[in-house]
């Protein structure tokens, strides 16, 4: 899948950023608060689904539970999801292909930049904080590089790295900071 024109979907585009988020970290308190947002997520798609009382979805799926497809994300942990399993797989590679971008990012740039969104997001009402998001996406973007690469996609994985780094630090930050990620993710971008 080329294109992030499945991330329009406020589901789809958590999936992708959960999946994007669960990825590699061995900070205990970050992975407690990403396991319990999956939980919560899972049960929000779950009763959403069970109150549809097993009608077909509009994209032609009934609701299944894709706990061995999901896994993978976090072990142990039984996710749902809505959409069916090409698409899921579809969305955990978007996420995969996100990491990938990011583990080219130059570490200091990333740094930094998670430093100054952590100290604009701790001293800011979480209503600005996808301005903050924006604003220091921009400024990074400047520093990264990786013109090769569809920026879209660069754009994107820098938001999501730098929105983890600064969860690893503050997990308590990271619901409404997965909310805003959300909206940003989910905003029109040019063509």
């Amino acid at each position: 899948m080329d294109d992030l024109t499945k991330l329009a979907s406020e589901q789809n585009a958590a999936l992708v950023v959960l999946s994007f988020l669960q990825a590699d970290c061995s900070d205990v308190q970050y992975n407690k608060a990403v396991c319990s947002l999956g939980n919560e997520l899972t049960e929000t798609w779950r009763s959403s689904c069970e109150e549809d009382d097993g009608v077909i979805e509009s994209d032609g799926y009934l609701p299944v539970s894709n706990a061995e497809l999901i896994a993978d994300m976090e072990p142990g942990v039984e996710h749902y999801w809505p959409g069916g399993e090409d698409e899921a797989r579809d969305l955990q590679e978007i996420a995969a292909r996100l990491r990938e971008i990011a583990a080219r990012f130059q570490q200091n740039v990333v740094d930094q930049a998670a430093l100054n969104l952590r100290r604009n997001i701790l001293s800011s009402p979480s209503e600005q904080w996808l301005d903050l998001l924006k604003s220091e996406v921009q400024r990074a973007m400047m520093m990264v590089g990786l013109e090769q690469l569809p920026q879209e996609r660069v754009i994107l994985a820098l938001s999501l790295t730098l929105m983890k780094q600064v969860c690893v630090h503050s997990p308590q930050l990271l619901r409404d900071l997965f909310n805003t990620a959300l909206r940003y993710v989910s905003l029109p971008r040019p063509r």
